[in-house]
């Protein structure tokens, strides 16, 4: 991207992970919190990184930005996290220009979702641009980059029905609970952990399975009480999670802590349980499978649901990819224009000089020389030539390169485009 002028940065890199080669717990290992991300971010400032988006969430953890090397970004997330720099290569990927800004528009806009047409990954980018935006790490690459791929993916949402009926990890929980457990609206089922994923689950919970018996924990008492007074539910205190796994029949746990919050001693083993993790890194100890009467489900195995929703949505992937080739195809024309966007500059520069010469060369010439007339007339010949030569540039990309140089050639620029 050095020919673009736009970062200090040699090249617009993607570096991250995903589901679809790391599994849970390796994603565990490099996944950020805010503040993590936050103090990533000041650190890529301190190291002179102007422009980098950074994103994490259960299914992938994701670095967007400009950079002389991606090790540079790799160290980043490496002294940020728990992971290594040797995990990170066994599993990770690294896209450059044009094919990291390709990935951008398929995750941005669900075709790259564990669960296909969960759009929650666009709102996780609109956070990280606001974010990079307070640092000052957001230039105008980024804030073009970003809208487009917001637009396209409201395009896709309201274009197509890629996204129709729920699509989330929330709601492939509850398809589970509703299709493996018997008599659901007669079952005591405990959530633990109210964000955003908690709060999802809970709404469906709620719609789909007619349940009375929801309780509510979570660390922070007002959290949970502010969600249960909505749908009318109980809410028990953080210290009282033991007896109330004792109690219950389905046990959701969407914490989202570093460390696991369930273990194998608070689960009572005369009773059959239903436990599922909806957490990354994992919030239920590993122990808990020694338990003969207890089934573990993690969100990876609810993510791989193919049910009829799921196999609907796959017929309009071929037009979400149009929609998606359409914007992306805008942006990179935009792209090209900053690419010559100095050497326009120059040549109108150039073209005024000349102008201005020729002017006063005429004025000395003639007595009743017409400067308000002149002026008029050259600034109007100059905004024409620019004309043409702005759109010979953007309609033919193959050779923009050749026609720059050309350009700076004839019109002696070098000097002035450096």
């Amino acid at each position: 991207m050095e020919d673009y002028h736009i970062s200090t940065g040699k090249h617009f890199y993607t570096i991250g992970l995903s589901y679809k080669k790391a599994d849970a717990e390796i994603r565990g290992h490099f996944s950020l919190t805010e503040e993590s991300k936050q103090r990533l971010l000041e650190q890529a400032k301190n190291e002179g990184i102007d422009g980098i988006l950074v994103t994490s969430t259960c299914n992938r953890t994701e670095i967007y930005g400009f950079a002389q090397h991606p090790f540079q970004l790799i160290k980043l997330l490496c002294e940020h996290t728990h992971g290594t720099v040797e995990e990170f290569e066994k599993v990770a990927y690294v896209y450059k220009n044009k094919q990291a800004i390709s990935h951008i528009f398929r995750v941005g806009t669900g075709l790259d979702s564990q669960i296909l047409g969960d759009f929650e990954i666009i709102s996780q980018l609109k956070i990280a641009f606001v974010r990079s935006k307070k640092l000052g790490l957001v230039n105008t690459f980024f804030e073009r980059l970003v809208n487009a791929v917001i637009q396209a993916s409201k395009r896709i949402k309201n274009e197509t029905e890629i996204s129709s009926g729920a699509t989330s990890v929330s709601f492939a929980s509850v398809q589970y609970i509703l299709k493996h457990v018997e008599n659901v609206s007669d079952k005591n089922i405990l959530l633990f952990g109210t964000g955003k994923i908690g709060r999802n689950t809970c709404e469906n919970l709620i719609k789909h399975t007619r349940n009375n018996h929801i309780t509510l924990i979570n660390r922070t008492k007002d959290k949970a009480e502010k969600i249960a007074g909505k749908f009318n539910l109980i809410v028990k205190d953080y210290a009282d999670l033991q007896a109330e796994i004792r109690n219950t029949d389905i046990l959701i746990v969407a914490t989202g802590a570093h460390n696991p919050t369930i273990s194998k001693e608070l689960i009572y083993p005369k009773k059959e349980l239903l436990i599922l993790d909806l957490s990354i890194p994992k919030n239920v100890s590993d122990d808990v499978n020694d338990l003969e009467n207890v089934k573990l489900i993690h969100l990876d195995h609810l993510s791989q649901m193919t049910d009829e929703t799921l196999e609907r949505r796959k017929q309009f992937i071929p037009q979400a990819k149009e929609i998606i080739a359409e914007v992306e195809k805008d942006f990179n024309q935009w792209l090209e224009t900053r690419k010559f966007a100095p050497t326009i500059k120059a040549l109108k520069k150039k073209l005024k000089m000349m102008k201005d010469d020729e002017l006063n060369f005429q004025r000395r010439k003639i007595s009743d020389f017409n400067d308000e007339q002149a002026e008029i007339v050259s600034n109007r010949i100059i905004q024409k030539i620019m004309k043409h030569f702005a759109n010979h540039l953007k309609e033919d990309s193959e050779t923009t390169d050749e026609s720059l140089e050309l350009i700076q050639k004839v019109f002696q620029l070098e000097e002035v485009t450096k």
